[in-house]
């Protein structure tokens, strides 16, 4: 099902797209039309980057052709396409980190440019957060860097939506949410709504399948290069999304799992109190327990998870007591996470260099084993451990990142919103494997903003200013108790 012919602002026909002998776009057929938002969907390496690129013009198709305004495109380019009026923001953030907020608006705005520009530039991006993401906290001269990954986030979907010198058509939006609270990402859908309510058209892909079902008005599921499904949303629930996708039997099997464990609650691993705490309230947690940390972006939960990460290394006591090794899955993979030189293999490995020792050198062999080990346990797709990090997808480097920790001797494994930006099958992969992990004694403290995955957790802290506010065993969790408890004032 393509989008109404004569309401058509783009369309891809039989689009093919080789890279050696792989096939990334296999004959795909995909249109958008104006004033619709399309919801496209399916697991990291089903080929949904790839057609962006083709969308946007990063790259060009091996055989089939691209339509825009009912005009062939014979040598589309990037260029063509800002012209036209296409904007992106890519899952990987591409805001110069160096840069204030409002120098990074004017390089996607060359027109800003001779005396005052920087005030006009300031003026065109903070109008637009605000627009946005009222009570955004961001001022135009603040330096990227300084910023949050949620904060950073904004900034980049906002400055997709600033408009001068070229016409806004359509914005393509790569998991948009993925750093965001749940008011925030609510703040920016309400908006993606009005901006298509207005004319303008919106691909929208996420991994929160609800975001779609509520928001698209119509959803293309994409598997192995192929587009699978094309249909109004209102055609699909969550079930039937799921089940296009390919995963409906693990989300089963793992929903039946989380429902059979009980808590086994073991010896005393972490007791933390929250930096700006004003009474005794402690986040504890025991072997074989998963806590969840949850409650808007940027209230505390990172400081508290960096808190326990830093006290294992120290033998003084502090507000922060931990009793056993720690290991940290880090969200902002990019900054944090992967080692970009580096092959797969020395990324997992990285954490264990201890038990890869031969003599004072390590262990090319022990390295490899280990890797191959982590590799089988948590399906890292690559035919090469030997590759660099980079050739992997997005999902596939979180699943290192989590086979360096898992791989490790920590018993106490901090999770810092580690499925950002990753596909529905890969996440039911890896709540499999916490629960196994769980169940052998190791302890989880999972920090997440998707409010479903903490469905996983055994018990529940909701963080709002720097504190901790409510205390939620898994039974009495509900959203409506987390949105209530955020927004409650801290004690």
């Amino acid at each position: 099902m393509l989008a109404d012919n004569r309401n058509t602002f783009i369309k891809l026909h039989d689009a093919e797209k080789h890279f050696g002998a792989v096939r990334a776009l296999d004959g795909v057929d995909f249109a958008v039309g104006r004033g619709e938002c399309v919801g496209l969907v399916g697991h990291n390496g089903a080929g949904k980057s790839t057609l962006v690129h083709m969308v946007v013009g990063t790259m060009q198709l091996d055989r089939g052709g691209i339509v825009i305004s009912d005009i062939a495109e014979d040598n589309y380019t990037v260029g063509r396409g800002k012209n036209l009026g296409i904007r992106c923001v890519f899952q990987e953030l591409s805001l110069c980190p160096n840069l204030s907020v409002a120098e990074n608006t004017r390089i996607n705005h060359p027109s800003l440019r001779g005396f005052g520009w920087h005030r006009r530039a300031a003026a065109l991006i903070g109008a637009k957060l605000d627009e946005i993401f009222p009570d955004h906290g961001i001022d135009a001269s603040d330096i990227v860097s300084d910023l949050s990954l949620g904060r950073r986030q904004m900034v980049e979907v906002a400055r997709a939506f600033t408009v001068s010198e070229n016409p806004l058509n359509l914005v393509i939006l790569d998991e948009p949410t993925s750093s965001l609270d749940a008011h925030t990402a609510g703040q920016l859908l309400a908006f993606v709504r009005r901006f298509v309510a207005g004319g303008g058209s919106c691909i929208l892909i996420s991994h929160v399948l609800g975001e779609v079902l509520q928001n698209a008005d119509r959803i293309v599921v994409m598997r192995d290069g192929k587009v699978v499904a094309a249909d109004s949303a209102k055609a699909f629930d969550r079930d039937r999304l799921v089940a296009t996708m390919g995963g409906a039997e693990r989300r089963e099997k793992v929903t039946a799992e989380v429902q059979a464990d009980e808590m086994a609650v073991g010896a005393l691993r972490v007791r933390a109190r929250a930096a700006r705490q004003r009474d005794g309230t402690e986040l504890i947690a025991h072997a074989g327990e998963i806590i969840g940390l949850a409650g808007l972006a940027g209230h505390g939960q990172t400081d508290l998870l960096l808190d326990i990460y830093r006290a294992a290394s120290r033998r003084r006591k502090t507000r922060v007591e931990v009793t056993a090794p720690v290991a940290l899955v880090a969200g902002d993979r990019q900054s944090d996470g992967i080692f970009p030189q580096w092959s797969i293999a020395k990324n997992i490995g990285i954490r264990s260099l201890s038990r890869l020792r031969k003599g004072l050198l390590i262990s090319a062999k022990k390295e490899a084993e280990l890797a191959q080990v982590w590799q089988k346990r948590i399906n890292i797709r690559t035919p090469d451990l030997n590759n660099n990090i980079l050739s992997l997808s997005g999902g596939n480097q979180q699943k290192a990142l989590f086979a360096r920790a898992l791989g490790s001797d920590a018993d106490i494994i901090l999770m810092d919103d580690p499925m950002r930006g990753v596909d529905i099958g890969t996440k039911l992969e890896v709540y499999e494997l916490i629960r196994q992990e769980a169940r052998k004694g190791r302890t989880f403290v999972w920090y997440t903003t998707e409010t479903e995955e903490l469905d996983n957790c055994d018990h529940i802290y909701v963080f709002k200013g720097g504190h901790i506010v409510a205390n939620l065993r898994r039974e009495e969790l509900t959203e409506e108790k987390i949105i209530q408890s955020s927004f409650e004032e801290a004690r």
